[in-house]
């Protein structure tokens, strides 16, 4: 007597999901900022004080602080908020770091960096879809 076993697809909570999709981008703009330490000269530029056209102060620093907090923070949101409140944010968290990804293409961009931008953007496009079509329930 033979068995057949078949793989169990086990449904994963859709809370899961987005927080898995944040973690995902959060590993991108981390090892994106890492290897652009690679790029010519870049190391030179940050010991002058300098990244891209802006000044290293600490306003700087607190905003690039702040830029990387919020998503970060969307891992456990994602999971923690109540859906209605966690639709909303994904969607417009979302929705306002598309903008922040392409803006770090201004200047010098070199392949990683567009196949980079395009991942996240992606990633973003996934959270919203996910979030925007949050499956309902009759009540």
């Amino acid at each position: 007597m033979h068995t057949q076993h078949t793989l169990e697809d086990i449904k994963v909570n859709l809370k899961l999901k987005l927080a898995a999709l944040w973690a995902s981008l959060m590993f991108l703009i981390i090892y994106l900022d890492y290897f652009h330490l690679y790029m010519p000269n870049m190391i030179d530029e940050i010991r002058t004080g300098i990244v891209f056209e802006f000044d290293i102060t600490q306003g700087f620093l607190l905003i690039a602080l702040i830029v990387v907090t919020i998503p970060a923070l969307m891992i456990f949101l994602s999971v923690a908020l109540p859906v209605t409140i966690n639709r909303r944010v994904n969607i417009i968290i979302a929705t306002m770091n598309i903008p922040c990804i392409l803006f770090n293409l201004a200047g010098v961009a070199w392949a990683h960096m567009y196949v980079g931008a395009a991942v996240q953007v992606v990633l973003l496009c996934l959270i919203i879809r996910y979030a925007w079509k949050w499956p309902r329930v009759e009540i």
